[in-house]
């Protein structure tokens, strides 16, 4: 994900991260731990790594405050949903919408 190229799904580890800094909007290692482990408890290693990878990806941006940093997410909830749906209607629809379309139609018929 990084700017100017095409983003890209994270790995679910790293999805995670990004939902808990959607849901707090910015914050420490630890800050991102506590809000993980109502979730799933993770060692603060892991998600100092996994913070680690999506910074170099650019989706997360990480500013030095005194001895820790700061990480702020760069993309959005929504953007990701987006890439999320393209990628579905490319690999099992045959890059059709309206085949999906049709095919929500008809789960939601059936239901």
């Amino acid at each position: 994900m990084k700017r100017g190229a095409d983003p890209e799904m994270p790995p679910p580890l790293e999805l995670e991260c990004l939902q808990a800094l959607w849901q707090i909007g910015n914050g420490s290692v630890r800050d991102i731990q506590e809000a993980l482990s109502r979730r799933r408890p993770l060692a603060y290693t892991t998600v100092m790594t996994l913070l680690a990878r999506l910074a170099r990806r650019g989706a997360v941006d990480r500013r030095k405050v005194g001895r820790c940093f700061l990480y702020t997410p760069t993309v959005s909830e929504e953007m990701l949903r987006d890439l999320a749906v393209r990628e579905v209607i490319r690999c099992h629809f045959g890059g059709s919408e309206p085949a999906l379309a049709m095919y929500l139609d008809s789960r939601r018929n059936s239901a």
